[in-house]
């Protein structure tokens, strides 16, 4: 089963660094099948029987192993992706796929937690819960924004990670190629 494995921080400053090529390695080398990666932020697709859970465990645990990192690993099938990708709830106002963001969720947020999120929104933010996800437009930029932050911040209480537009739709398009051609 394809499967697409989100490294949550890495890459990202100083702290958590791993080059993309010795990870593909070590994953090959723990017998994950097709493993390819997509840019340098911690975007792995890959072929693993193992359930979404069971996969995040074993790449977080080989992460800490030959990497000394302890970062959260969050997974999604190629099926949940396009699930992601096709509900797109801010399709019709979010014209710069930079300023869209997905944070992807362990689990499902409580209300109470997207109540106080809307709250930060700016005038023109939108955010939408739905399953797993967060979906956040950011018209005027992402630095600045304090829904942006406060999604981003370990304080959500829920291990996540956020990708923009276009590397969800990339992440999509790669878990569907052959990896063979």
């Amino acid at each position: 089963m394809r499967q697409i494995v989100l490294l949550r921080g890495v890459n990202l400053g100083p702290r958590n660094r791993v080059a993309m090529g010795p990870l593909r390695e070590q994953l090959a080398a723990a017998g994950f099948a097709e493993v390819r990666t997509y840019l340098q932020s911690g975007n792995v697709v890959l072929s693993s029987r193992s359930s979404p859970r069971a996969l995040a465990r074993q790449v977080r645990r080989l992460l800490a192993e030959r990497f000394e990192l302890d970062v959260a690993v969050l997974v999604r099938t190629r099926s949940e992706l396009a699930e992601v990708v096709a509900r797109d709830p801010f399709g019709e106002v979010a014209r710069d796929p930079k300023r869209y963001q997905v944070s992807f969720l362990e689990r499902e947020p409580e209300a109470t937690l997207v109540s106080e999120l809307e709250a930060l929104a700016a005038p023109g933010e939108r955010l939408a819960a739905i399953g797993r996800e967060l979906y956040a437009w950011h018209p005027d930029g992402i630095a600045r924004s304090k829904l942006s932050a406060a999604i981003a911040a370990q304080r959500l209480g829920i291990p996540a990670t956020a990708r923009n537009w276009s590397t969800v739709t990339s992440l999509l398009a790669l878990a569907g190629e052959d990896p063979s051609a």
